[in-house]
């Protein structure tokens, strides 16, 4: 089947390789012409394991293509794709919806007259609650032969491409018959392998995104909340999060206490959920969002704390080394990371601070040019006070605490995310200390 994915950034790119890898041949759009040269290219513009050699393959046998003209979109196919970027409102936590209204009014003004089988706009974007009604309601009255259903994504940066290809679910939010059988047509070759199908109306399948991302962002702070309690306490959060997770009712998943959640997704779709909710006048719902949001965005202030109290009480003349800059191990992502807010904080308190990261050290300096950032990891920490262990990347994991040792002006790391072994760091002299595990300093 010929389908266009509208919007070429990380969701759209990496939906156009796996719909092509399953068969598919598709027509990537983008307003970026210097974007859509790179993919055209193969190159992904971002860093995504097992996005490249996709991306490569696809464009190779034909079945992937791009282009900047969405005229060539609607005479390619008649399924197309919304895949934009719904950022947060500069002025409140609402979600902007400009470019996702702008891509389905720009198909619905080139399919505007076009007698042939009707088209169906399918959303992937992350939308408030309410958005494809309104969306179809605009699209009867420009295009009336064109239909609207949501298929949200779940994908998680770093196992992207497994997600899409073996998803844990499909959701259909469909409005017609039509629309549910294209979509079940698109997606065959995944619900044949086992990948359940869910249909459900656009209002329940748009919440499902929003829904699920708040209550996996509730399941991180709920924990960092008790890490707070056990550093008051000598309780162990490690210990305390294995107990819970013990529990099927619970389980261990993102039960992981640590720095907290960032990118480009939690933070931003709890803010738009709560702002959609109070537009329906149900903020009471959920306003224990915002304390989620509270506590997470607390983790970050909590960590500075702990590493300046770690270098005696201020970082004034005091030498730095950040591991770690994207938001997440596996992504060069640097949106609402975590780790830079942590460094950009350091920082301002009077730190020299230096930055490393195996893929997002371009990215990050693009935003925080003031940090200085190294490529070599002995590099980062030659001379520091302290290290600090942001981005659980299985490289930090894996580094040799002696050889470290010899490096730093002082052996002393603050592991924010939890991964490091205690034991093999002490024993090798280091002092590590670790949010919620008190008896660890």
């Amino acid at each position: 089947m010929r389908l266009t994915v509208i919007g070429t950034g990380y969701v759209g790119a990496v939906h156009a390789a796996c719909m092509a890898d399953i068969g598919h041949e598709v027509l990537g759009v983008d307003l970026d012409p210097e974007r859509i040269a790179a993919l055209a290219a193969g190159r992904p513009p971002f860093f995504e394991p097992g996005l490249a050699a996709m991306l490569q393959h696809t464009v190779d046998t034909g079945r992937l293509r791009f282009t900047t003209s969405l005229d060539e979109a609607a005479r390619f196919a008649h399924t197309h794709f919304v895949c934009v970027g719904t950022p947060q409102l500069p002025d409140s936590g609402a979600a902007d919806l400009r470019h996702v209204e702008a891509a389905v009014d720009g198909l619905a003004v080139q399919r505007t007259g076009r007698g042939d089988e009707p088209a169906l706009v399918v959303g992937k974007s992350t939308v408030p609650v309410g958005t494809a009604d309104r969306l179809a309601r605009r699209l009867r009255v420009t295009a009336g032969h064109v239909d609207i259903a949501w298929n949200p994504e779940f994908l998680r940066e770093g196992c992207a491409v497994q997600d899409t290809l073996r998803p844990e679910r499909i959701v259909a939010g469909v409005r017609t018959a039509h629309a549910e059988g294209r979509l079940r047509e698109i997606y065959s070759p995944l619900t044949a392998a086992g990948a359940p199908f869910i249909v459900t109306d656009t209002a329940t399948a748009e919440l499902v995104k929003l829904a699920s991302n708040s209550f996996l962002a509730t399941k991180i702070s709920f924990i960092n909340a008790m890490a707070e309690i056990c550093d008051a306490t000598g309780a162990d959060v490690l210990t305390l999060a294995g107990a819970m997770g013990a529990d099927p009712r619970i389980g261990s998943r993102f039960l992981a206490p640590g720095l907290g959640f960032g990118g480009s997704c939690l933070p931003k779709d709890i803010r738009a959920f709560t702002a959609r909710a109070e537009e329906l006048g149900l903020g009471e719902s959920v306003a224990f969002l915002r304390q989620v949001d509270e506590i997470n965005t607390r983790q970050r202030r909590r960590t500075v704390d702990l590493a300046e109290q770690v270098v005696g009480g201020s970082f004034t003349d005091r030498s730095v080394a950040v591991l770690g800059a994207a938001f997440k191990p596996r992504s060069d992502d640097v949106r609402d990371s975590p780790a830079l807010a942590v460094a950009e904080a350091v920082r301002r308190r009077g730190a020299q601070v230096r930055v490393h990261d195996p893929e997002a050290v371009d990215n990050a300096r693009a935003c925080h040019p003031a940090l200085q950032f190294a490529l070599d990891v002995n590099k980062a920490c030659e001379q520091a006070d302290v290290v600090l262990h942001l981005t659980e990347w299985p490289q930090y994991r894996d580094l040799d605490p002696a050889a470290l040792a010899t490096v730093v002006r002082t052996p002393a790391i603050v592991d924010a995310r939890h991964t490091l072994d205690p034991d093999a760091w002490r024993s090798a002299g280091w002092t590590l200390r670790a949010p919620g595990r008190p008896r660890l300093g």
